[in-house]
């Protein structure tokens, strides 16, 4: 019973911290391009920002995330998850008190100072919150009912940005992200995080680094952490899979994220208001996925085909989204996301079982740290490709051809997601002090 009113807070509490940053999205382009192009439905400065922030924030997240993950280990989620929801607010306060151009490299600063310490912490520290409070059996029903709470809150989000003038969404933003962290310090239990775990359980995962060869020198004397995600992608053959599926989904995602509204902006000239409505279609077709179909369809078909199934929509409604001939037709490419959500919980999933009780916060910031290293990769090819096909010097007129490029990297992760093959069902007498090989 406690564990369930752990859950039940922390769901409370992913869903307070998302509405609060998933409001703010559909306005920030046009903040951005306020700032900076004043009065231009296409700006080759904003795209060229944009992706140099991405860039940037994500080489502080390669190093950070895993050594995040690994103190999490140690000091526990509750006291990790303090920080970047505490830092988060500085950069909505910035834009709530005002938007001309000096605030808005005010706020780009401190934005990403910020990020690069915190992007995606809080995410994967409560996924790694659940996995100490969940049975493996459950555990990937249990990730998408916590995504289906940040879609819904990406869904309530969007809808309050479509009521909400430009200023008082980033107050909102604001006072929700105090909300959030007051909860979150109040209501939120420590996780019961336990090595003994390992012991008492016979079908919980070998505990990988213990069972890692041991390593007569360390380079990385100073960053532990790096030293573990090395020891995870060589120990074993699954996680470095799904590390792989991770880069390359990710590559796309963020690659996509970044050209879609400065694209739907040039080639039909959407505003703040579509943008939000276009975010509340994905977002609803998300929390029907993760909160109805996931929970239903992962105990019949199982992590590793829902995994390829909802890549392989990814890539579809990629593919769509840069084809786009009329303004209807990003309304139709948003609904396919019903089936492309279910990729990211699996793929935590089947990370998180690789890996024994106590070294989860490790498993997720790895994850989380090759994420991020693909946040460095995407901004450097796609924002370029971005800035030139939306102008009139393209090579060829194709609008959307960064968006393509976005699609062929999630076919790869597709590709790569359909070589990742359930593990065998555990020995009886399996423990952490098991001679067995690791699971592959």
């Amino acid at each position: 019973m406690e564990k369930g009113f752990g859950l039940s807070h922390l769901f409370m509490t992913v869903f307070l911290y998302c509405f609060a940053n998933f409001m703010v999205v559909p306005a920030i382009t046009d903040v951005t391009m306020a700032a900076l192009c004043p009065g231009k439905d296409e700006c080759s400065l904003a795209i060229y920002l944009t992706g140099a922030q991405q860039a940037i924030i994500g080489l502080g997240s390669l190093v950070v995330m895993p050594l995040v993950g690994n103190l999490s280990d140690t000091y526990g989620r509750k006291v990790m998850l303090t920080v970047p929801m505490t830092l988060s607010i500085f950069p909505l306060v910035i834009l709530a008190y005002r938007r001309t151009k000096y605030y808005f490299y005010a706020y780009y600063v401190f934005k990403t100072v910020i990020s690069m310490a915190s992007e995606g912490s809080v995410q994967f520290l409560a996924l790694a919150y659940v996995a100490d409070n969940v049975p493996e059996g459950k555990r990937a029903a249990v990730f998408g009912i916590m995504s289906g709470f940040s879609s819904s809150s990406f869904v309530f989000g969007n809808f309050s940005t479509r009521f909400l003038s430009t200023s008082a969404t980033f107050q909102v933003a604001a006072a929700m992200s105090v909300i959030a962290l007051f909860y979150m310090r109040v209501f939120l239990p420590e996780s019961m995080m336990s090595s003994s775990n390992c012991t008492k359980s016979t079908e919980e995962t070998v505990c990988l680094l213990e069972k890692a060869p041991s390593k007569k020198w360390n380079i990385f004397d100073t960053l532990p952490s790096i030293d573990d995600t090395i020891c995870l992608l060589k120990t074993s053959p699954t996680f470095s899979k799904a590390a792989v599926v991770a880069f390359f989904i990710n590559v796309g995602d963020v690659g996509l994220h970044a050209s879609l509204m400065y694209y739907l902006k040039a080639q039909f000239h959407f505003n703040k208001n579509q943008f939000a409505d276009l975010m509340i279609i994905a977002g609803m077709a998300g929390s029907i996925s993760q909160l109805i179909l996931m929970p239903i369809l992962t105990p019949l078909m199982g992590e590793e085909k829902m995994l390829s199934l909802g890549l392989f929509f990814s890539f579809a409604h990629m593919i769509l989204y840069s084809v786009a001939w009329a303004p209807w037709v990003p309304y139709a490419a948003a609904m396919i996301s019903v089936l492309a959500t279910f990729a990211i919980p699996c793929l935590r999933s089947i990370a998180s079982k690789q890996t024994g009780p106590s070294e989860q916060g490790k498993a997720q910031g790895c994850i989380t740290g090759i994420c991020s290293f693909s946040n460095i990769v995407s901004p450097l090819a796609f924002s370029p490709l971005t800035a030139l096909f939306l102008s009139d010097n393209a090579p060829f007129y194709y609008p959307g051809f960064s968006i393509m490029c976005s699609g062929l990297a999630a076919m790869v992760a597709f590709v790569q997601s359909v070589m990742i093959r359930p593990p065998p069902p555990p020995a009886k007498d399996s423990s952490c002090s098991s001679t067995a090989e690791p699971l592959v």
